[in-house]
């Protein structure tokens, strides 16, 4: 995808328009680096009139060699002989004037035929990221983490994040964002041929804070008329839109669960501090072991881990062969917040709870999240000035 770079708000807004949709925009240049470094998809860096030439030039001939399948395009107020020779020198692929939209556009699509000439097509399609959430018992909290961590890791709009809720026949993700769908994954049954993103774009849902959820049927009794290869094909071309795709599963391992763990890339595992789920958890491990799911990429999350229950976590590592990745304490706010439509993560960016997945999701991501703005309203959409914006 495109990136545009420029410290003017107007300017960001008129680049973003000459652009393919789906394209972001830093208004900081030295966030530029951050952004890239895990980002092989991005084909042109649009660097625009703000951007100082010398700052430009740099990155352009840092990026010559480290990255030549990616174009940085500098759009100049006026264009020089001057400015022209010197950006060549450096490895800039085209130098364009502001006024001239329909060159802008030109040079962004020459920048993508040059990416799938260097790449190939297949190494073109960006692929992102799976991350499953499971627990082999119902009750433990796996919806109130699924949303939350698909919250924090969209990071207030800084990555495209869709909730995949595939507990077909009891799934809670709308009703948990206070969300109304007008369609769910029940309206793609009988198109596993026809899947593709103008279809699931159609079928999903936007939530305030930049996450897009693909729904559960309304009625569980659809549930069997959900195929594994509808699934299969929804998450493979989710895969090409977003950054990352949280699924939330049902307790079972049914036919649609071990598809899309079969799919993963990460696996977060819940569970609870009593011996039942613990003994649930064990043998689900010892199975995603057998079926060889996820090796070496799951990651245990214990919820409602409070220490007068007469098990730490010590002890359930020991149980369990695995390590801790994160832990949540019990918390009368959690409900409250998810009860009022706002998930903790929106609504208090600093409890315990929103700390610790926003840790998890820094570990998953090997990327730290933008510091907590302080007082947040998330009831209100973020204004045009923030740092990252997606193309609408």
């Amino acid at each position: 995808m495109p990136i545009v770079v420029d410290p003017d708000t107007d300017t960001v807004e008129a680049l973003l328009k000459t652009v393919p949709a789906g394209a972001h925009s830093i208004e900081q240049f030295n966030r530029l680096h951050a952004w890239l470094e895990n980002r092989p998809e991005e084909y042109v860096v649009v660097l625009g009139p703000h951007v100082d030439l010398t700052d430009a030039l740099g990155l352009a001939e840092g990026m010559r060699l480290t990255r030549p399948s990616t174009s940085v395009v500098l759009v100049r107020d006026e264009v020089d002989a001057q400015t022209m020779r010197e950006a060549m020198h450096t490895g800039v692929r085209d130098v364009v004037p502001l006024s001239d939209s329909d060159t802008i556009r030109a040079a962004v699509d020459r920048a993508y035929q040059l990416y799938v000439a260097l790449r190939g097509p297949g190494g073109a399609m960006y692929q992102g990221r799976i991350v499953t959430v499971f627990s082999p018992k119902g009750g433990v909290g796996k919806t109130t983490c699924s949303v939350n961590l698909a919250l924090a890791l969209a990071d207030r709009g800084a990555r495209k994040v869709c909730l995949v809720d595939l507990d077909l026949a009891f799934g809670d993700v709308a009703i948990t964002l206070q969300l109304f769908p007008s369609h769910t994954i029940e309206h793609a049954i009988g198109s596993e041929d026809a899947i593709d993103a103008p279809l699931l774009e159609s079928l999903l849902t936007r939530h305030a804070d930049s996450v897009m959820v693909l729904a559960a049927p309304n009625h569980p009794d659809v549930r069997e008329r959900v195929t594994p290869m509808l699934v299969s094909r929804i998450l493979k071309a989710l895969r090409e839109s977003f950054d990352y795709i949280v699924v939330d599963t049902a307790p079972a391992f049914d036919e649609q669960t071990l598809t899309a763990l079969d799919e993963t890339d990460e696996c977060v595992i819940v569970a609870t501090l009593d011996v039942p789920t613990l003994k649930n958890v064990k043998v689900a491990l010892e199975t995603l072991e057998m079926l060889d799911i996820a090796r070496d990429h799951r990651h245990l999350l214990l919820n409602r881990a409070d220490d007068n229950v007469g098990l730490g976590a010590d002890r359930v590592e020991s149980i369990l062969g695995m390590p801790v990745a994160s832990m949540a304490e019990t918390s009368m706010d959690i409900a409250a917040a998810t009860n009022a439509g706002h998930p903790i993560m929106s609504q208090n960016p600093d409890h315990p709870f929103s700390t610790s997945l926003r840790e998890f999701s820094t570990r998953l991501t090997g990327q730290p999240v933008a510091p907590t703005p302080k007082n947040p309203r998330p009831s209100e959409p973020e204004k045009s000035g923030r740092m990252f914006r997606r193309k609408k």
